[in-house]
């Protein structure tokens, strides 16, 4: 994983997250000097249950998961952290240690913070507080919608739910996605997600091809879809409104 400082960036709003480029200019230029680019790889883990949280991550264009581990090493999803937010929630709650797992879905870049000057910039820059209170409303709103979705959509509906999802933090139409993690992220089994993948292909919607995942049809997707990605990309954009 490299990285580098953000003394390369003039404008904030080319940072490409939406929680970071919400700060007034006072409060984004006093985190300016700690702030890093990094590449994040396909599966890498960003943190680990039970284990101290190192850095906070704003991503730009990856997508982080969030998972509960089970005592039989069993993941599910709970959570998905794209470009509106940041992963390492915890440190704001008031605690060095992650209860979830936090894993890149999809490769890309992330702007990083130490743990250690992530808890001072809440303690003396309020806008940043404020900013993150908001998405932590966001991300509960989005594990109740998602908990409900579970329970009550077809694999199908909620596999469209989520491949949108991936689509507005990829900033491409194609990305790395395994079938295998697919079907893990949607907790059911391989040949369920295989069987709605090729069905989604028929449409048109999406072609798939070792382990690359393209969109064709966007608004296809979004018809397809349950109607809890509408509800919960409408929060989103009425946070940042």
């Amino acid at each position: 994983m490299s990285g580098f400082g953000l003394d390369r960036l003039v404008n904030q709003k080319d940072l490409n997250n939406r929680l970071l480029s919400a700060l007034s200019q006072e409060a984004y230029c006093s985190l300016q000097s700690h702030l890093e680019i990094v590449s994040l790889a396909f599966k890498q883990v960003l943190f680990q249950p039970q284990e101290r949280i190192p850095y906070v991550y704003f991503p730009t264009s990856c997508l982080v998961s969030l998972l509960t581990v089970m005592t039989d090493g069993m993941a599910v999803e709970v959570g998905v952290v794209g470009n509106e937010g940041m992963a390492g929630i915890p440190l704001f709650l008031g605690t060095d240690i992650s209860s979830f797992k936090a894993i890149v879905q999809i490769p890309g870049e992330a702007i990083r913070l130490r743990a250690d000057v992530f808890k001072q910039a809440i303690a003396q820059v309020d806008t940043l507080s404020l900013w993150i209170q908001r998405y932590i409303n966001l991300l509960l709103i989005q594990i109740a919608q998602t908990s409900a979705c579970n329970s009550r959509h077809t694999v199908e509906q909620r596999c469209c739910r989520w491949l949108l999802m991936m689509h507005d933090s990829a900033r491409d139409d194609k990305f790395e996605l395994t079938q295998e993690f697919l079907a893990q992220m949607l907790c059911v089994r391989r040949a369920s997600v295989t069987e709605v993948a090729l069905k989604l292909q028929k449409m048109g919607l999406l072609q798939y091809n070792r382990g690359k995942m393209t969109i064709c049809d966007r608004q296809g997707l979004e018809a397809t879809a349950c109607e809890c990605y509408s509800l919960l990309r409408a929060e989103r954009d009425r946070l940042f409104s």
